[in-house]
């Protein structure tokens, strides 16, 4: 019988195959099972390594488009729509991300966050529909264990036909989706231990294809400083005081000098920051900074004889 790339003879994709390896699951004892699942966990970095050059050119497509004034959107179903929205919602404490940057879109809307809406993953007009407002400056991203779900298929279409830069995140090699994508990211992670539960390894690879996406995306567009959060929106008493000490960590000052520092800078820490390094006042700092798109690293470098 002749067989599409990724899919088997029986129309089985390679993340609904049965693992040799789990034939018995339901006969193991409780730590069986975890060293199992544990030992199939192990497996998945190494083969989102291999995928590490595409999503490097996501990257810095997601990159030029947000220079470019767009936005980044997210599309999925299920346990890989709710993945994205863990890592979109995630950017905006953690960056000072503002609102209409990355944004996640999720088949079945906000009731699929809590309760799963199963059959809305079939839904190529709700797909098409999510898609609907992006243009030529922006950055479409799929997320589908199997490559093959019709919300997904049908917002990278529109996506495209709209001008938009589209990638696939899927488990599936040769998925049907990557042939309508510009970049196709296949983290083959293999059968599931729990045949077809791709909340296994393919939702552990997808997270880590996002964290890794979404981080190194900060990183180029200068919201971090060395390896400090120095974006970071300080919304309770556990995060002042990380500022506080994010800021002594990066300037060798004490902490009551940080925190004076801090309170001079309204609480801003790239503010606070460039200023203590350059030895200038804040309205100073907040000039490079402006200047500089944000940048701690470009700032400071300007007001550097």
């Amino acid at each position: 019988m002749t067989t599409t790339a990724g899919i088997w003879p029986t129309g089985v994709a390679r993340t609904e195959e049965r693992l040799a390896d789990s034939a018995g699951l339901d006969e193991m004892t409780s730590l069986e099972v975890l060293i199992l699942l544990n030992r199939q966990d192990a497996t998945v970095p190494a083969a989102v390594a291999r995928q590490l050059p595409t999503v490097a050119r996501l990257v810095d497509a997601a990159d030029a488009a947000l220079a470019a004034g767009g936005a980044i959107h997210y599309f999925g179903a299920g346990t890989s729509g709710r993945l994205a929205v863990l890592d979109a919602v995630e950017l905006l404490p953690t960056f000072n991300l503002g609102a209409g940057t990355v944004i996640p879109h999720i088949a079945g809307g906000d009731t699929a966050l809590v309760r799963a809406v199963e059959n809305s993953e079939d839904s190529e007009d709700e797909g098409a529909a999510a898609a609907a407002g992006l243009g030529p400056h922006d950055v479409a991203i799929g997320l589908t264990a199997s490559g093959r779900t019709p919300y997904v298929g049908a917002a990278l279409r529109a996506a495209r036909r709209a001008g938009a830069v589209t990638a696939l995140i899927t488990n599936n090699p040769g998925a049907a989706l990557s042939a309508d994508v510009d970049l196709a990211i296949e983290v083959d992670t293999g059968p599931e231990a729990l045949t077809g539960s791709t909340r296994l390894k393919a939702g552990t690879a997808q997270k880590l294809v996002l964290n890794g996406f979404s981080t190194a995306l900060m990183v180029r567009r200068g919201r971090v400083w060395s390896n400090l959060m120095v974006s970071l929106v300080a919304t309770n008493a556990k995060l002042r005081d990380r500022t506080v000490r994010i800021l002594a960590e990066a300037t060798g000052r004490n902490l009551d000098l940080s925190h004076e520092a801090l309170v001079r800078a309204d609480g801003d820490l790239k503010k606070a920051l460039v200023a203590t390094l350059c030895d200038v006042d804040v309205d100073v700092a907040h000039r490079a900074l402006t200047e500089s798109s944000g940048s701690v690293r470009e700032a400071i470098r300007a007001l550097t004889p």
